[in-house]
């Protein structure tokens, strides 16, 4: 994370908009070595959100009482600006019909997940 402010904004970012129909999540990604030296992957993929879940909607009244979980991925900044992986996977999840943008304050962040 690229600095201490960043990472309060994440937390208020997550916490206020954790509950109810959305769950978020913190989505660490890079590398290490382990123990033995071999380097391991973790996180979804390089440009993968700061914040990923979902957001459960219901869906059109011929199917009364179903519920989907729809796709939801943040990006949390700072005063930086999203890498240009980082804008190709939120472009990726809005074609996939999921909420996704770049998020520098809760208000934000609401906008994009729709709350």
């Amino acid at each position: 994370m690229a600095g201490s402010n960043e990472a309060a904004v994440q937390n208020r970012i997550r916490l206020a908009l954790s509950r109810g129909a959305t769950r978020l999540f913190r989505n660490n990604t890079g590398a290490l070595k382990d123990a033995t030296g071999r380097l391991v992957h973790f996180g979804l993929c390089k440009g993968s959100s700061d914040l990923i879940g979902w957001k459960t909607i219901e869906i059109t009244p011929e199917m009364v009482g179903q519920k989907v979980a729809v796709f939801c991925a943040l990006e949390i900044k700072d005063k930086g600006k999203a890498t240009v992986l980082q804008r190709h996977f939120i472009s990726v999840v809005h074609e996939a019909g999921g909420f996704a943008g770049v998020a520098r304050t809760v208000e934000e962040a609401n906008r994009i997940i729709g709350m």
